[in-house]
This record gives C-alpha cells, sequence and structure tokens, in this order.
C-alpha cells in the first residue's frame, strides 16, 4: 500500500478488494422494494404515512439522496483507488455499515407509522392531518372515504380534548368588555377539523362504512364533558342519514329479538342518545331536514327520541328541554298532511296513516315513560294562557298540545269510509280506555286534552271559524247524541262530551244563522242539520248484511244574538 503525507497528514488508496456488502447496486435493489411497497399500498397507509408528525416524504427523499450518491462516490472511489485518511477509525465496512442502517432506518420509520403505531392528531402534525383529510374530502371518492373515517376513530379522543367550547370564544372580564381570545393553533386546526367532518357526503359515508366513527366521536365529547364543541353540524348530519339509511345502526339496535346482544345494548344508538345533558348541549341532534322520510323513518326518529326522553326524566328538574320539544314540534309536523287520508280506502298501505300511528304511538309511549319515572310528580291542570304558552308549559302540556293538534288535522278529514278507525280506534281509545293513564299523571294529560278541545270549540263564541267547527265536529261523531255515564269506558270522556252537547244544542241554529259553511265543516260521515226542524241527524249503519239504517237525532234550540256582532 502505498502512503503519501502532507504535513503529517497521510493518506492511502482506498482497497480495490475490501469487502463490500452494501453497494450502489444493493442500494437500487432495496429502493425498488420500497417504491413497490409504496404503489401497492392502499389509500389507508398512506394517509398514516402523509399525517405522521414527522415530514417523512421529505426526510426519505433527503435521505435516499444522501444514500444513493454515497453509495456511488463510494463504488467509484473504490475502484479508482483514490486516496482515503489514514488516521481516521472509519473504515470502508463501517461507512457502508451506516449507509445501511441509515437506509433502513428509513425504511422501519415507515413501517412504524404506516402499521405499528399509526399516527393520531396532535400538536405536531394538527395541520397537517386537517389538509391531508380536507383533500380526500374535496375528492369524495367514497371507498376513500370509508378509510378516512376508520382511520379517525383513532383520533376522536385528541380531537375532542384541543376542541375549542363556545365559551372560549366569548370571554367577557369584570367590566364588560371582550377579553383577548387566547386559542392555540392546535386548538384552531381541531375546531376547523370537527367542522371539516361536517360535509354531508363524510357523513354518509360514515354512516354506510364506519359507524364506529360515530361511536368514537360522542363517546368522547360524552367522557370529557365537552357538549358544546364545533360538533353541532356534524351531530344533525350524522343522526339524519342515520335515519335516512334503512340499513344503519339506528334500525339494526332496534330490539333485542331482531338483532340479539347488539338491539339490546345498542352501543352506537346509547351513545349518541342516552345522555340528555350531551343532546341539549349540542341542540342540533334532533334537527330534521323535511325530506320524505316514510314511517319506518319517524318511527326510527321518534324511538331515539324516547331514549333521549328517558335520560331526561331521571332528573330532578324535566321541563322546558329545547331538544325535546323540538322532537315533538317535528313529529307533530310530520303528520301535517292528513287531509290526503280524504277517500282512502286501504288505510295499511298508506304512508300518511302509517305515519299518524307512529307519532300517536310516540305519545303513548312518552306518557308512560312519565308515569313510570314520575308517578308521584305534581302537574298543573291549569290551562296555560296562549301568550305564555311556549315559556310556561310542561312536557305534559307539549304531549297534550302535540295530540290535540293531530286531533285538529284529522278532523278535517270529510270523506273517508274509516273515519271511526282513525278517529277513535287509532287516534282516541289509546288514551281514553278505562285501563290506561289512571295515574296522576295520566290524569292530568287527558284533563289537559278535553281543555284543550273544549277552549277550542268556545273560542267559536267570540270568532266562529272553520278549525273549531271541525274539532267539535269530531267530538259528536266521536261521542254521539246521547250522553251515557254507564259506561266504564267513557268516564274520562262524559264530562267533555256533557259540554259539548250543552254548547251545541245552545249555538249550533245560531252558528247556522251566521254562516252555514262553518256548520258544514261540523257534519262528518253520515251526519245532516235540518235548519226549519233545527235537528242534527246521524244515519247509522249496522250490520252492512242487513242493509239496516238507524237515524239518531238530536234538536238544537232556536238562534240567539251571540253571532250577529259579527256580521
Amino acid at each position: 500500500m502505498i502512503e503519501k503525507c502532507f504535513y503529517k497528514i497521510c493518506f492511502s488508496p482506498l482497497d480495490i478488494n475490501g469487502p463490500k456488502f452494501f453497494g450502489f447496486s444493493e442500494f437500487l435493489a432495496g429502493l425498488a422494494l420500497m417504491i413497490l411497497a409504496w404503489t401497492i399500498a392502499d389509500v389507508r397507509y398512506r394517509f398514516r404515512v402523509q399525517v405522521a408528525p414527522l415530514p417523512l416524504k421529505m426526510i426519505t427523499f433527503s435521505i435516499v439522496v444522501f444514500v444513493g450518491l454515497s453509495t456511488i462516490l463510494t463504488d467509484l472511489w473504490r475502484a479508482s483507488g483514490w486516496l482515503v485518511f489514514n488516521q481516521t477509525f472509519i473504515t470502508s465496512a463501517l461507512w457502508q455499515a451506516f449507509l445501511a442502517i441509515t437506509f433502513f432506518t428509513t425504511f422501519l420509520i415507515w413501517i412504524w407509522f404506516a402499521f405499528i403505531r399509526p399516527p393520531v392528531f396532535g400538536k405536531l402534525n394538527s395541520k397537517r392531518y386537517v389538509t391531508t383529510i380536507y383533500r380526500y374530502i374535496i375528492e369524495g371518492v367514497p371507498t376513500n372515504l370509508a378509510i378516512i373515517a376508520d382511520e379517525l376513530t383513532h383520533s376522536a379522543p385528541k380531537i375532542i380534548k384541543y376542541a375549542p367550547e363556545k365559551h372560549r370564544f366569548q370571554k367577557i372580564d369584570n367590566t364588560g368588555k371582550q377579553q383577548k381570545i387566547n386559542i392555540s393553533k392546535v386548538e384552531i386546526y381541531a375546531y376547523n377539523l370537527l367542522d371539516l367532518i361536517a360535509d354531508k357526503r363524510f357523513c354518509k359515508v360514515i354512516i354506510e362504512s364506519s359507524p364506529i366513527t360515530a361511536l368514537a366521536f360522542f363517546e368522547e365529547i360524552s367522557d370529557q364533558n365537552k357538549y358544546s364543541v364545533n360538533i353541532p353540524i356534524f351531530a344533525r348530519n350524522i343522526v339524519n342519514e342515520a335515519i335516512s339509511n334503512k340499513e344503519s345502526f339506528i334500525y339494526h339496535e332496534a330490539e333485542w329479538y331482531d338483532s340479539g346482544l347488539i338491539g339490546q345494548t345498542k352501543p352506537i344508538t346509547q351513545a349518541i342518545f342516552s345522555n340528555f345533558d350531551m343532546v341539549e348541549g349540542i341542540g342540533t341532534i334532533f334537527d330534521a331536514p323535511f325530506l320524505k322520510w316514510d314511517a319506518a323513518q319517524w318511527e326510527a326518529y321518534s324511538r331515539v327520541v324516547l331514549i333521549t326522553a328517558e335520560s331526561l326524566l331521571n332528573k330532578n328538574i324535566i321541563n322546558h328541554s329545547h331538544a325535546i320539544y323540538h322532537a315533538i314540534d317535528n313529529l307533530e309536523k310530520s303528520v301535517n298532511d292528513l287531509n290526503k287520508l280524504e277517500g282512502v280506502t286501504n288505510l295499511w298501505e298508506n304512508d300518511t296513516y302509517q305515519r299518524l300511528r307512529v307519532v300517536v304511538s310516540f305519545i303513548e309511549n312518552f306518557l308512560k315513560l312519565l308515569e313510570e319515572k314520575r308517578t308521584n310528580e305534581k302537574i298543573k291542570l291549569r290551562t296555560i294562557d296562549k301568550e305564555n304558552f311556549y315559556s310556561e308549559r310542561t312536557i305534559c302540556d307539549h304531549l297534550a298540545n302535540m295530540l290535540f293538534e293531530i286531533i285538529s288535522s284529522a278532523s278535517f278529514i270529510k270523506n273517508s269510509s274509516k273515519y271511526w278507525i282513525i278517529y277513535h280506534n287509532t287516534i282516541w281509545s289509546n288514551f281514553f280506555n278505562s285501563h290506561r293513564f289512571n295515574s296522576c299523571v295520566g290524569q292530568a294529560f287527558k284533563f289537559k286534552l278535553r281543555r284543550l278541545i273544549y277552549n277550542e270549540i268556545l273560542e267559536m263564541n267570540e270568532f266562529p271559524n272553520f278549525q273549531g267547527a271541525a274539532v267539535l265536529g269530531f267530538c259528536l261523531y266521536l261521542f254521539g247524541f246521547k250522553v251515557n255515564k254507564d259506561t266504564k269506558n267513557y268516564r274520562d270522556t262524559v264530562a267533555l262530551h256533557t259540554v259539548v252537547l250543552n254548547w251545541t244544542k245552545k249555538n249550533f241554529a245560531a252558528l247556522y244563522d251566521f254562516n252555514p259553511r262553518v256548520v258544514e265543516q261540523c257534519l262528518i260521515d253520515n251526519m245532516t242539520y235540518d235548519h226549519e226542524k233545527r235537528r242534527i241527524t246521524r244515519a247509522f249503519t249496522g250490520n252492512p248484511l242487513k242493509r239496516e239504517i238507524t237515524y239518531y237525532h238530536f234538536d238544537v234550540d232556536p238562534p240567539h244574538e251571540n253571532f250577529k256582532k259579527f256580521d
């Protein structure tokens, strides 16, 4: 070996025959394997690498360039026999080992983040995390979104942890001035991420392919008691998509005899709806889009509302719940089209009728919960003035008003062969049977409903109107023209029946003189009015096979002056 020294620094040529185990050829083989692995990796592993807390792409590119150039120069140096330091402890073998370890470590880092320990949202990668998800949602490929939704499940605890609550944006000092808001970048990115995942397409994919994502987020919100984070739009869209999709968890987590253990435990349904404080804090979970939901979908909606209602009824104060009242209002509006039952002969195949049954069943089940949970609660029987109706009424008032509005809508059905099924069997008898709702809660509900009905009729003393006339017709058809106090199932309606007949006897003829069209609204089914004889007649067909018709008459008093002031 020929040595050359310059000022006591000696050099010698690199041994051409020295050991070689990591050169440029080995580098190319390893690089080819890395490229192949990256090429065949699916979206899940690419996403993990993209959101890693380190800029893996840039680091990898730099190391690959460094190792590639180093191996080329090393092979060239050896082949040319160029000089190297004699005094250095770094031998050719150590240098090759260093390059090999550096290259292999890069590969291990990729494996770590892609397979062993997937990255989650945090301080180091918050911007990269949001930016990556933003790009996938903009692309909107359902298969990719399903994978991203599943990956989000692991980050739910951190996202909710860093997400700021509403009060953080509205800090007021003792002088009434707004304080300077101190929100970190990771909190801002968490806030924006919750807005980002509220995209309707993304929520639809979550319901179809990754409902566990919704479970993770709502469980974290509940566990961390952070009910006012930026989750309302996400919550609304998740629930709406779950109800719209009849293959979603809401339908599969129905009952034990339908779905076994999952139907009994209802993991996702319970996570979203069983915490009343969370539902009330979020505020939008029961926002219904009023798309074309059918009876089955409204039944699913009513079922989850009852889960939240049960949670509410376990509290000391149960009134003035925005979420529950809003849900009640939505269910009430779901049957605003009862006029479509005009002329319908096959009720069981009619969606409007099935929605009516769903809503009435909801009221019935809610009352059962009230009787079970609030057995000894004292409920005021007085009727709330209309001016303060919404601010002072209780849940019992809401339910009574809900059923009253349904009765008011149904009473406008004037052309149907199924009056008795709609009025009595579907609406009335579920609540006014002798063996049902006889507790304090049930009696209070029935009292309030009777009072609402009678007040509506009484309003015609001041202003005769079609709504009051329709409700009067509903009562006359349902109760008949004669009070029968001996029937057990009749005891809850005898008082209402009595006052309705008294009002009809006193005012019907005068109402006809004021406006015959209003009186026509009172005449349901085979009911007619003879003004000359001042008599209401109802033709009743008993046994259709015998073709026998029985006529019932109700005589009214001569007209008086009550209605003339509106002439």
